[in-house]
């Protein structure tokens, strides 16, 4: 038996990395606020401390059957509000980064801790984003949040090593993809986001990936990574 359990698979990329696993043979476990599938359990991120109860009770339901092989992929996220964070409420600036920080640090741990004594092959897998490498006007709590989520996985690679049965933690940057958090963008205004334009040209040439060529890419890396704290770009992996 074999388990994948994702956050933010409601749609998009997630849905389509949750379907593959699930054309895999993986039993599927997916957590988002509007739990749409049959494999989906609703946990809202934006509330992190209820999302963590949430999750812990699934892991532990799990947590004693024998698996071969567990995959964690945090893909939960969110890039809204739009805009310098100097200009958003502060309501708006704790939604946005208990999503993007605080229930996916939750999220990963939770399954590290219930998980840590199985000894099969074992990936935490983080979702990122070339936001977590170079700013954007107007990102500046997304692009925080994951070069935040970057620099977890690497210690947490460090970390793993010292364990007896480790997880191997990587993250991959998936590019730009034809999904909802896209259509969001082209909505905003150009004095939050200059960028706006490009975006909008991006999607107009037909330049955006479809989210399921992308989550066989993830697979594929998945499948063949052989180490632990790397960072991987899908635009490496294309065929």
């Amino acid at each position: 038996m074999k388990l994948a359990a994702i956050s933010g698979g409601s749609r998009g990329l997630g849905e389509a990395i949750a379907k593959r696993y699930l054309d895999a043979g993986f039993q599927v476990v997916e957590f988002s606020r509007s739990a749409p599938h049959s494999f989906s359990v609703a946990a809202d991120f934006s509330e992190p401390e209820q999302a963590v109860e949430v999750i812990a009770a699934q892991f532990t339901r799990l947590a004693h059957l024998d698996f071969e092989e567990i995959v964690v992929v945090s893909n939960a996220g969110t890039v809204q509000p739009v805009g310098p964070a100097t200009r958003k409420d502060p309501a708006e600036i704790i939604a946005n980064l208990n999503v993007n920080v605080t229930s996916a640090v939750l999220f990963l741990s939770e399954a590290i801790r219930q998980f840590q004594g199985q000894p099969c092959r074992k990936t935490i897998v983080n979702i990122s984003s070339g936001a977590a490498l170079r700013p954007y006007f107007g990102w500046s709590l997304y692009c925080s949040a994951k070069a935040c989520l970057e620099t977890f996985i690497r210690t947490l690679a460090l970390e793993q090593g010292a364990e007896l049965h480790p997880f191997c933690a990587i993250s991959i940057e998936p590019g730009i993809i034809d999904t909802e958090m896209q259509a969001s963008l082209r909505t905003s205004n150009e004095r939050d986001f200059p960028d706006l334009k490009r975006f909008l040209d991006l999607h107009a040439s037909g330049a955006l990936r479809p989210a399921g060529q992308v989550a066989d890419l993830v697979l594929s890396i998945v499948r063949q990574n052989g180490g632990n704290g790397l960072r991987y770009d899908v635009r490496d992996f294309t065929p």
